[in-house]
């Protein structure tokens, strides 16, 4: 499955492999445990994370494994995104601090 990626004026199309999705069930489910317990979005912490917020924490790794070049953590959680959001096409992260900016389009 094919998601866009976009930040600082740049685009990376990520090509995710269905059988990486499904095989990644347990870990996706346990980062989703993870983020039960609440999590920090901008200067807000919020107790509930909804779906659009979860995704917007994972875009936010995504950010971080590109700055250190890690291939396979982009593809993980970018598969992460479109387990969570079907129909999901691209993701436009935020680079100012403010992860609740991250868009997702369909």
């Amino acid at each position: 499955m094919l998601i866009t990626l976009s930040f600082d004026d740049e685009i990376y199309d990520i090509d995710v492999p269905d059988k990486l999705i499904a095989d990644a069930q347990d870990f996706y489910a346990k980062m989703n445990t993870d983020m039960d317990k609440g999590w920090q979005i901008s200067r807000t912490w919020i107790e509930n994370l909804n779906t659009q917020q979860r995704c917007q924490v994972v875009a936010e790794k995504i950010l971080q494994a590109f700055q250190e070049e890690n291939q396979q953590a982009i593809i993980l959680m970018s598969g992460y995104i479109i387990n969570q959001l079907p129909g999901v096409k691209r993701v436009n992260i935020d680079t100012s601090g403010d992860m609740s900016m991250t868009e997702f389009l369909s």
